[in-house]
């Protein structure tokens, strides 16, 4: 399987970084995992402007890559859901895209294209932090899926 996490994001290095490479590294046993981090231009100047600005120019930034796979969306307004049911998502699939918007989420449009839309929960947190628990879902996901016993 192959996992894309799309996220609205400054190519940084962050203090979280070595959990998301250990977590990267559990993974790939189970699938392949790239990190594709976006903020151009288009996306620092729609930040000055409006929210619906912002939205639209993430929109644009991941318009060409929504149909590459199953895409899921997180986003405050998704569905909350378990591990065992995030688990599901990762079943049967040979390639998921996972977006993570900017600061003022998706519009709606690019929320209506995705074939799923969920929520990491109702607190609001950096998308570094979202990043390391959602990859941290997709470990937990795979072991579940694989009855490993890491859930427990």
């Amino acid at each position: 399987m192959k996992i894309k996490l799309y996220s609205i994001a400054k190519k940084e290095r962050s203090l979280y970084d070595p959990i998301n490479n250990e977590l990267k590294k559990m993974i790939s046993k189970y699938a392949t995992i790239e990190d594709i981090e976006l903020f151009p231009k288009e996306v620092t100047k729609a930040h000055t402007i409006s929210k619906s600005a912002a939205q639209s120019a993430y929109s644009n930034v991941f318009s060409s890559y929504i149909k590459r796979g199953y895409s899921i969306a997180l986003h405050p307004d998704g569905k909350i859901i378990d591990s065992f049911e995030f688990s599901k998502l990762l079943s049967d699939r040979m390639a998921v895209n996972f977006f993570l918007g900017g600061a003022f989420g998706f519009e709606e449009d690019f929320v209506n294209q995705c074939d799923k839309v969920i929520s990491l929960g109702k607190l609001t947190m950096s998308h570094k932090i979202a990043k390391v628990v959602l990859i941290e879902q997709l470990y937990r996901g795979f072991t579940i899926v694989n009855k490993h016993p890491y859930h427990k």
